[in-house]
């Protein structure tokens, strides 16, 4: 029997069962993506939510400097995306990171990583259809077409604004006075029918667009490519347009200060500025459906970040340059509010409606990916085996597509937007962390490196990683003046939770740079890991909190469950 919970297929196994299932009837998917297909899933899911939602507050917390941190957090990702593309070229198979775990880690790993990218698709998805509902609102207010305010919002918001606004009232001021957020919540709220006593506020537009994307993403692949890559023209060139336009209305002075609250405000958005990333890691799940895996889906992840990247550096730069940052906080549309300030209502309309748009290219890609982990996960055991069934007409994994549907569309209705955001973007760093780290393990075989058609660039990181680590202590440390300071300083109160993440994450440098030095290790994903394992420390308590119960429910379902029933399990 294979009792050990790190026992692991080989890439060979992998490749030899994806051949003979498909041989089967009815097994196999529809391979139809090319190059150009692949680069517009990527542009579509990394171009979504956050640059029509979630860099107005970004903006807010850390000035025009938050330009910086999307080329950071690129510069991380392109690490990660060279170990993505590593994986992808030697085990062409839907499972994304999950496989490339459980080659390299094992069993327990790649479930756990399942586990969170189940978790970071889902999140990501409901945070977009909320993004979506809120634009499309506005585009049909816009249009004379009033839906009532508690069809249209979360439970929570709406609560904590009717909350806000009667403490507001009760020391005199006028409810007109408070900000729109306040003021559309608080209306929600009151206005609510009453079901079994509780206020029925729930936002119904965000689910009604996750059964129309869920019943696209089920008919199958090729009408799924062919609308999707539809969506990202157009989204293209909207945004060419708010950054052609908002050139001209930018005003220098707004970018001084560059970082108005300091590092720390920049990197109070890590949580926004990584959600804007997640996507390009969805381009692996669909490798069972593209003609040519090993080749196209490296270059594909590359394509996307570099475009991306470019459009986020633009129009974070554009949006500072017009509106002060300090303007943009709880601005939930910021790129139509831009072009209000500056009286371009027309444009600030081509916006919310364009937003529509690319939203939901957005939410269909990450409707396409979940549902193949899935079906990877069934296929080893891991999950039951309803969730690998194929449609027998669309090709595509029928029951996972609509159970992804349900998981998405039931917290649509309920969800808040930033609370989602953060427990998503914590959960796709670990994929990343595990990710790089499984490229490091995977080469140590040199069989295992013949076998990939793609070659990360070798560097050395015999000495740089150690040299990086004595300059990060030296930049750390000196924050208190002597030993007890430090200590007085960094572990009380609220403050020894980050410092314990921190001091964590110094202790894998220090392990990285002793196997570094001794085994050689490639620079590259090294790179990759450490970067995202600080972005993951920059994250708070409370999302490690979330983070750390999710990852105490996967183990309870892999002990109680996937253990048993893995295929590995004989």
């Amino acid at each position: 029997m294979n009792s050990s919970f790190f026992r692991k297929k080989s890439i060979d196994k992998i490749v030899s069962d994806q051949i003979e299932m498909e041989k089967l009837e009815g097994g196999s998917m529809v391979r139809n993506l090319g190059v150009r297909d692949l680069t517009f899933l990527g542009v579509a899911a990394i171009i979504g939510a956050s640059i029509f939602s979630a860099i107005g507050q970004a903006s807010a917390n850390g000035g025009p400097a938050v330009s910086l941190l999307f080329v950071f957090t690129a510069v991380a990702c392109m690490f990660t995306a060279f170990c993505y593309a590593r994986f992808a070229a030697t085990v062409p198979i839907s499972g994304s990171a999950y496989t490339y775990a459980y080659t390299s880690l094992g069993e327990i790993v790649a479930w756990i990583l399942g586990w969170n990218l189940l978790l970071e698709y889902a999140i990501s998805n409901v945070a977009v259809a909320i993004s979506w509902s809120k634009y499309f609102v506005d585009l049909v207010e816009g249009l004379g077409f009033h839906i009532p305010d508690y069809l249209t919002m979360d439970f929570l918001s709406a609560k904590r604004a009717y909350a806000e606004a009667q403490v507001a009232m009760s020391q005199g001021q006028l409810l007109e006075s408070l900000s729109v957020n306040v003021r559309e919540g608080y209306a929600a709220y009151s206005t609510a029918p009453l079901l079994f006593g509780w206020h029925f506020v729930a936002n119904i537009p965000a689910l009604l667009i996750t059964a129309a994307i869920t019943y696209l993403v089920y008919i199958g692949i090729r009408e799924t490519k062919n609308m999707n890559n539809i969506l990202v023209i157009l989204k293209l060139l909207v945004i060419v347009i708010v950054v052609g336009v908002g050139a001209f209305y930018v005003q220098v002075d707004n970018w001084s200060p560059f970082a108005p609250n300091g590092i720390s405000g920049v990197l109070k958005s890590v949580a926004a500025v990584c959600f804007a990333y997640i996507g390009f890691d969805s381009i692996s799940t669909t490798a069972e459906e593209c003609t040519n895996p090993q080749r196209d889906i490296p270059k594909a992840m590359m394509w996307a970040l570099l475009i991306c990247t470019v459009l986020y550096v633009l129009v974070t730069l554009v949006l500072t340059g017009i509106v002060p940052s300090a303007s943009l906080a709880g601005i939930e549309d910021p790129l139509a509010y831009m072009f209000t300030q500056v009286g371009l209502h027309g444009v600030a309309g081509v916006v919310a409606a364009s937003a529509v748009i690319a939203l939901t290219s957005a939410l269909l890609v990450y409707q396409l990916g979940q549902p193949r982990i899935w079906m990877t996960m069934s296929r080893d055991g891991l999950l039951p085996k309803a969730f690998s069934n194929i449609h027998p007409k669309y090709r595509t994994p029928s029951f996972s597509t609509i159970m992804t549907g349900v998981l998405v569309g039931i917290p649509a209705l309920f969800a808040n937007l930033e609370e989602v955001i953060n427990l998503s973007s914590i959960g796709t760093l670990f994929a990343f962390v595990l990710v790089c780290g499984g490229v490091l393990i995977l080469d140590l075989d040199p069989e295992n490196q013949k076998k990939s058609k793609f070659k990360i660039p070798y560097i050395n990181a015999k000495y740089w990683v150690g040299l990086c680590f004595i300059i990060g202590i030296y930049f750390y440390l000196p924050d208190a003046a002597s030993w007890s300071n430090y200590w007085n300083a960094h572990w009380i109160g609220d403050a020894r939770v980050d410092h314990f993440l921190l001091s964590g994450f110094f202790i894998i440098w220090l392990v990285l740079a002793y196997f570094s030095f001794t085994i050689n290790l490639s620079l590259i994903p090294v790179l990759g890991l450490l970067v995202n394992l600080y972005l993951m420390t920059q994250m708070g308590a409370t999302n490690w909190e979330r983070f750390l119960y999710w990852c105490i429910a996967g183990f309870l379902i892999y002990f109680s469950y996937s253990y048993r029933k893995s295929k590995l399990h004989v």
